[in-house]
């Protein structure tokens, strides 16, 4: 006899320890061996305050007030609380629920029931009632552990989602910035040169008047000058709509936004040295979607737990009487023990359908798992690529912008001494102009390139720019504790 009871209690042990379901395993990504881009000079700096390399104050005061007060931010962290609390919630089930109940009642039974009340007995009569209760569900199929191992999982999703807001953020704020000076350089360049042009025309006026020059050249010059004075408009709009947009960033309303170094005096950052293996570990998106994978994994082993019955035990102790004075006398006294087994036999239909459900939702799971893998190898060979081609596109544009200073300069000089007309100088001042715009969009999207590298591989930069946001309040509770 006390062998069956030791069988069966080894039994229920060995049943507490089942889990209904597939464990989880990563998938296995095949990871290029390297990147299409070898730069010999690469640096171990992805996990250090990058945007800080461009050696500007005010881009890092930008940086550390966008982290501080983003919304998006904000949002992100109160839905880490959000997944926390059903976290909590969830994995309550796996522990005995206990509960209270205090009732009085005043009533009035009926005289002429069956059978009739006595004479002698009132029928107005008053009950007090005072329970403690427990009740526990046994997890013996790990339907209650799956949920709580999905819940983890989403916590974890999460948080990885706030990341990817902060590297987003980062990225965004230092692109908006860089966009921002190379507009104040375009503007100045438009406004220097309408300005060249209007003396220019000014000149020419004259000349006309004198009867040196023809109308034709003047109205050449006029129409230059008009050409040059017609982009400035335009460049103070775009930097007035960069500025509301880097005021959005950081959490305040439209309005104008400090300015540090001019874009020429700025310095680039350093590609980081990665493998492309890195990026499993630390990008959040990947990191994100392979806990959503973990997620629908154990909801699959919850689903098929449901197939399996379930046992529940409660537990009452409490006191009734009708009168108060002897509610908590011995006599009063009452108590319950109750065990419970139930499970499916026929649902129709139900159960085979959650399972389904659930095995859909992780094959869905998987396929974005990989397809944010392969993404991530294609963003970061096109931000290497892009900086490298980039470097070379602005170099080469910068040469041409010296030989056309000095085209414009040798044309001005042939003109002075009479030796061509006008058309000359005109072409090789309105060539000068188009290159130095684009000789400035080039250097800012070669910034903008690099930032991309550093928005592409992400690194533990994340994390330590994740630490100077607001962070969720479970978090904030636990370090006060």
């Amino acid at each position: 006899m006390r062998t069956g009871r030791h069988l069966a209690l080894a039994a229920m042990v060995a049943l507490a320890g089942c889990t209904v379901g597939p464990n989880y395993v990563r998938p296995t990504t095949e990871a290029p061996t390297a990147w299409r881009i070898d730069y010999p000079k690469a640096a171990e700096v992805a996990n250090t305050k990058w945007w800080e390399q461009f050696d500007d104050p005010v881009l890092n005061d930008l940086v550390e007030t966008a982290l501080k007060d983003n919304r998006d931010v904000r949002i992100a962290a109160a839905r880490i609380d959000q997944f926390l609390g059903v976290l909590q919630s969830t994995r309550s089930q796996l522990y005995p629920q206990l509960g209270y109940g205090v009732d009085a009642t005043r009533a009035r039974t009926t005289e002429v029931g069956m059978p009739p009340l006595p004479a002698v007995l009132d029928p107005t009569f008053s009950l007090y009632q005072a329970t403690l209760g427990a009740s526990w569900q046994l997890d013996l199929f790990g339907r209650v552990r799956r949920q709580t191992e999905a819940a983890q999982a989403q916590v974890y999703a999460s948080e990885q989602a706030k990341r990817g807001v902060v590297l987003t953020l980062v990225s965004g704020v230092t692109t908006g910035y860089i966009n921002l000076r190379s507009l104040d350089r375009q503007l100045e360049i438009a406004r220097a040169t309408a300005g060249n042009f209007g003396a220019t025309e000014r000149l020419f006026e004259l000349r006309f008047k004198a009867g040196i020059v023809s109308k034709t050249e003047l109205m050449q010059i006029r129409s230059q000058h008009q050409q040059a004075l017609a982009a400035i408009p335009a460049f103070e709009q775009a930097i007035a709509a960069q500025e509301n947009l880097i005021s959005i960033l950081l959490g305040r309303n439209p309005g104008p936004i400090a300015r540090g170094k001019t874009i020429a005096q700025l310095a680039a950052p350093q590609i980081p040295a990665d493998l492309p293996s890195s990026l499993l570990e630390r990008r959040p998106d990947i990191l994100q979607a392979e806990q959503n994978l973990i997620a629908a994994n154990a909801s699959v082993g919850a689903a098929r737990a449901l197939y399996y019955p379930s046992i529940s035990l409660t537990g009452a102790l409490g006191t009734v009487s009708t009168a108060f004075s002897s509610l908590f006398t011995g006599p009063a006294s009452t108590w319950l023990i109750a065990g419970g087994l139930a499970g499916p036999i026929f649902t129709f239909g139900a159960i085979e359908g959650q399972v389904g459900s659930a095995e859909a939702q992780y094959r869905a799971a998987l396929a974005g798992y990989q397809q944010t893998v392969l993404g991530a190898f294609r963003e970061t060979n096109d931000a290497l690529t892009g900086s490298q081609k980039r470097l070379e596109e602005f170099n080469t544009q910068r040469l041409r912008v010296d030989a056309l200073r000095e085209f414009a300069r040798l044309s001005k000089l042939r003109f002075d001494k009479g030796v061509s007309g006008y058309l000359e100088v005109l072409i090789s001042e309105n060539e000068l102009f188009v290159a130095e715009i684009a000789s400035v969009n080039l250097q800012a999207a070669r910034y903008t390139q690099l930032i991309n590298v550093y928005r592409a591989m992400g690194g533990g930069w994340v994390d330590i720019a994740d630490e100077m946001t607001p962070q969720p309040q479970a978090v904030k509770t636990a370090q006060a504790k």
